[in-house]
């Protein structure tokens, strides 16, 4: 089944819910490519971004009333709407749920204020961390302008400051894109138990083409920074200047949360200190991306859980048994495939087989984080 076509069905499935909505992706192995991976066979993710998020809920409650657990189906809209902006990642999902021609679906519901907050700030690194990754976008924000299109491209700005960090200086493509989308994947302890521990891996390789169509006008503000050679071979080498002048750039172009806890880290504990010193200081400093590594394993770690529990109590005992089941017979289908395969090689190339590379002007540049109001 090509493309044109799992996009038309998708579209389909979007008439069976409330249409007031501001933002709307699939995303996942129901329709980005994988390895060992049948999009029409794997459950297909989706994400609505509404303004009102009761309102909303309380049309597909009327629409779709047997998509919500019990419980949810007598608290009402309102209070669905106040559990999704207070609890977990400020999301609500609704899982195995079949649509009208039989698709088995998951779709969770945010509000375009939590979204652009997440975008902007990496508060919980969650929808943020799935938008890092190529996504089958559905509907499209309505302005060119609008704040929320500003915040999708200012989390991708993002992600690269995070991963050349997080990087050493040399390293291939195919490294690049994959600490991008492990960028909120590490930390997430459902990855300990119940995911497919080479996830990342089989996400990135088949879709090498949709990470550099998505980061290649990106990737053009950064080429005093980093160079990556542009070449059909993925083990291509890369080169970043790693001076500590480049990670104060890239530290000060960081989401707030993130310099929020490297302060903090820093400064062992919560007692106030200049940002612009603890940054600075933490560039200098050779752990500087083992700190940083640390600090958003920590951000995902406590959304990961928290959004979790909460999706026990929202879709019920009964649902979550069975997601969760699911997930562990995927996870150990996997394991089977790639013990079954062999072990592909890493072609990661050392320094001395480098040619010669082009050198990066060391000048220090100021802290000019750019808000989007």
């Amino acid at each position: 089944m090509n493309k044109a076509t799992l996009v038309s069905q998708y579209a389909k499935i979007l008439t069976e819910f409330p249409g007031n909505m501001k933002f709307c992706f699939a995303y996942g192995s129901g329709v980005m490519k994988q390895q060992s991976s049948d999009l029409s066979k794997n459950m297909l993710d989706l994400v609505f971004v509404v303004s009102d998020p009761s309102r909303w809920h309380k049309e597909n409650m009327l629409l779709n009333p047997e998509h919500y657990a019990q419980l949810m189906r007598s608290l009402g809209a309102n209070s669905v709407a106040k559990i999704q902006e207070k609890w977990g990642a400020h999301i609500f999902y609704n899982t195995l749920v079949r649509s009208k021609e039989g698709r088995l679906i998951k779709y969770g519901v945010t509000s375009d204020t939590a979204l652009i907050e997440d975008l902007l700030d990496w508060n919980v690194l969650y929808l943020a961390g799935r938008l890092h990754k190529p996504v089958q976008v559905l509907v499209k924000p309505e302005e060119e302008e609008s704040p929320l299109r500003r915040a999708l491209i200012q989390n991708l700005h993002s992600a690269v400051h995070a991963t050349l960090i997080l990087l050493p200086e040399h390293f291939t493509e195919p490294d690049f894109y994959k600490t991008i989308a492990n960028l909120s994947y590490n930390g997430d302890f459902r990855m300990t138990f119940g995911e497919d521990k080479n996830k990342v891996h089989n996400i990135v390789l088949p879709q090498i083409q949709n990470f550099r169509s998505l980061y290649n006008p990106v990737l053009k503000h950064f080429d005093r920074y980093v160079e990556i050679p542009k070449s059909d071979e993925p083990a291509v080498m890369c080169h970043q200047d790693t001076s500590p002048f480049a990670r104060i750039h890239h530290l000060n172009h960081l989401p707030r949360m993130p310099q929020v806890k490297l302060v903090r880290s820093w400064s062992q504990g919560p007692r106030s200190r200049d940002t612009e010193d603890c940054l600075r200081a933490i560039a200098h400093d050779p752990e500087c991306s083992e700190i940083l590594e640390a600090c958003l394993k920590d951000i995902v770690w406590k959304s990961s859980v928290s959004q979790s529990l909460k999706g026990i109590f929202t879709v019920g005992i009964v649902k979550s048994v069975k997601y969760g089941a699911a997930k562990v017979v995927k996870m150990m289908r996997a394991q089977e495939s790639s013990e079954k395969t062999t072990p592909e090689v890493n072609a990661s190339l050392t320094r001395s087989t480098l040619e010669k590379k082009t050198p990066f002007k060391n000048e220090e540049t100021k802290d000019s984080t750019r808000r989007i109001q």
